[in-house]
């Protein structure tokens, strides 16, 4: 029998057929390379752990990795709070609970540790979920369980020298929701630990057919494979809704949407782009948001440092640190000038905003790319370092963003529904490419700036760790510059 443990019914929720497959044919099961970063968030998790553990006085911890017989063992002590106990039903269902204490009344409260700053519901973290799946492992063991809580992060709090558990955490008991949906929720446990233990199922599709892109399990490809190129789930922004109704005609491939089917603009320009195989432009458009820029044009890119316990005073939980500027200065003589910074401390970026000003002034049009990134990351800036206010809140309100049309007036079938800078920039600028870069994404520059700042133990050479941080932030700019010197091309 397979065990089925609350990750597994995570799994299950989602793609009952994805959870069977990673369960019975492991050696097929399509995985994803385990990142850096998502090694970060894990390291994270039981940093947050530790901390919670402080709001328990005498609290025992149990074995790494313990079996429920050591932990029925352990219950049988004086303790009162337990770290980490295990537990198993008859059927295998297993569930390892982050801190268990028993009550003066001999009934039990659960708590759940997570990293969030408030209890999250959705789809990804399915936190009430969580605590129901641990309430009936230990019910089913013939506890009984009285209360439950989540400890999550205090978004309010800010570090001011050592972190102080009490402050940075808080304890919200969900008892009433749990209750209000554990009957439903174990009947599900029950059909996941069924359907993981089938023998057989049809592996020729799986239920994210009917769902959205971003809502695809990993082993999407496996099942579905007749899945068309440029598929009805590239669409821009589609309801899970019209998806369904696509998938259940077959009509998987975005040329066999019917004429009269219902879609916004950008949708529908979207289809004719993939029918015609060519770019639909409103070159009208494109030229009038162009011409409202005022040069110079400042092209600039922000990376960014965010972690759950914070690392510097005066940062709250999750907080993104600004560790690295990008600026490509265009004149209106076509002049090309480059500005870069990269932080070699975990510190405030005081240096970093004053070369920055120093570089561009209080003038012209500052050009990003999901500009409000940058919009965001400056007015916390402008909270903790005050003294730049002035400069900030000059490029806030000179901000152009350049996504925004490749979002309504530049429509390519080739960007797969995408307006990122990523699918846009391997068309329109081929001559430049991420894929020659040691750090390519966004999310492995904070990883890999991070470990370079914070562990003692980093042992990559420091100035070619940093050079490839800066070529990585350089590209980024540049591949604005180019895209924009594209679009001037055809609609001068």
């Amino acid at each position: 029998m397979h065990q089925l443990t609350k990750t597994d019914f995570k799994y299950y929720l989602d793609c009952p057929e994805s959870i069977w497959l990673l369960k019975n044919k492991p050696q097929v099961y399509p995985k994803g390379e385990f990142s850096l970063f998502a090694e970060k968030l894990i390291k994270e998790g039981y940093e947050v752990e530790a901390y919670a553990k402080q709001l328990f006085a005498n609290g025992l911890d149990l074995p790494e990795y313990g079996s429920p017989a050591e932990t029925q063992n352990a219950l049988t002590n004086s303790h009162s709070v337990y770290f980490q106990p295990s537990f198993s039903t008859n059927k295998d269902v297993f569930a390892r609970i982050d801190i268990l204490e028993r009550l003066a009344d001999g009934t039990w409260h659960i708590y759940e540790v997570k990293s969030s700053t408030s209890i999250k519901k959705d789809r990804q973290h399915r936190q009430i979920e969580d605590a129901c799946f641990q309430n009936y492992v230990l019910t089913e063991c013939g506890y009984v369980v009285s209360k439950v809580s989540i400890i999550h992060l205090n978004k309010e709090y800010l570090k001011q020298g050592a972190i102080v558990a009490n402050e940075l955490l808080e304890i919200t008991e969900v008892s009433d929701a749990v209750d209000s949906i554990y009957s439903s929720v174990v009947n599900q446990i029950n059909s996941a630990s069924n359907f993981i233990n089938k023998e057989i199922i049809n592996e020729t599709v799986c239920s994210c057919k009917h769902k959205t892109r971003s809502n695809h399990c990993d082993a999407f490809g496996y099942f579905n494979t007749t899945i068309p190129d440029y598929s009805i789930y590239e669409i821009s922004r589609i309801s899970a809704k019209k998806v369904g109704l696509l998938a259940g005609s077959d009509q998987l491939a975005i040329i066999d949407i019917p004429p009269d089917f219902e879609l916004n603009v950008n949708q529908q320009t979207q289809v004719e782009s993939v029918k015609q195989k060519q770019p639909i432009l409103n070159i009208p458009n494109i030229k009038r948001e162009l011409d409202k820029l005022k040069f110079p044009l400042h092209f600039i890119d922000y990376e960014t440092y965010a972690s759950a316990i914070p690392r510097l005073d005066g940062l709250s939980p999750h907080k993104h640190l600004t560790f690295q500027v990008s600026i490509h200065t265009l004149t209106e003589d076509n002049t090309l000038t480059h500005f870069e910074y990269l932080l070699d401390a975990m510190k405030m970026p005081i240096d970093m905003l004053s070369a920055m000003q120093d570089f561009t002034g209080s003038t012209g049009t500052f050009v990003s790319w999901h500009a409000s990134f940058e919009i965001g990351r400056n007015k916390d800036l402008i909270e903790w370092l005050p003294q730049f206010t002035n400069y900030l809140t000059y490029i806030n309100e000179h901000t152009f963003d350049l996504e925004t049309i490749f979002k309504k007036d530049y429509i390519d079938y080739r960007f797969h529904g995408s307006s990122s800078i990523k699918k846009v920039q391997p068309i329109l600028v081929p001559d430049l490419s991420y894929s020659d870069l040691d750090v390519n994404n966004g999310t492995m520059a904070l990883d890999t700036w991070g470990r370079m700042v914070l562990d003692p133990n980093f042992n990559e050479d420091i100035e070619k760790t940093r050079k490839k941080l800066l070529d990585y932030c350089e590209l980024d700019t540049l591949a604005m510059v180019k895209i924009y010197k594209f679009l001037i091309g055809f609609v001068s």
